[in-house]
């Protein structure tokens, strides 16, 4: 892979809201269907329809854009200092390293915000994808998404050099 296929990060511009929203719902509609019914990936999907609601809310976080030759293919966002609230990445980029970029910045900086932890709550089809990066799953939840239930999990990762010598994590 040359340096240009790799993917780019870079923070959130304010003209982003528009095609984040459209990755959102491509990735929960294209990627989901093994794990939610087509009423749950709709009701999932549709939370991005209130464009202003979502710009405040990427908006309110520490929010990146990953690109692929200039071109925003997904995005993450970490809440306070040690919650990874989104990230998705959109299908057609699937395996091209966007979601690990992604995932090893706001890691990174949730080391430098003096987080121990992080976690994330993960659908159930980005499980696995979270648990080959060293996170555990803690708590299975049961979330109320515009009228339909959605099961995920909190999963956890103690951050690099923040674990004590000779403690359990």
């Amino acid at each position: 892979m040359s340096t240009s296929d790799r993917p780019a990060l870079r923070p959130l511009l304010p003209d982003d809201v528009a095609v984040l929203a459209a990755i959102f719902a491509s990735s929960i509609e294209e990627l989901t269907g093994d794990d939610y019914s087509e009423e749950q990936q709709q009701a999932w999907a549709s939370t991005v329809d209130d464009e202003e609601a979502f710009a405040k809310r990427l908006a309110g976080q520490l929010t990146l854009v990953a690109t692929l030759q200039n071109v925003p293919v997904g995005f993450a966002s970490l809440k306070g200092a040690d919650h990874i609230d989104l990230l998705y990445v959109h299908p057609n980029a699937v395996g091209q390293g966007v979601a690990s970029a992604l995932c090893d910045a706001l890691e990174k900086l949730a080391g430098a915000r003096g987080a121990k932890a992080l976690t994330v709550d993960a659908s159930d089809n980005a499980q696995e994808f979270f648990s080959k990066r060293g996170y555990v799953a803690t708590r299975r939840n049961t979330v109320t998404v515009n009228g339909e239930w959605l099961a995920n999990t909190t999963m956890q990762k103690t951050l690099a050099g923040n674990a004590t010598p000779g403690v359990p994590t």
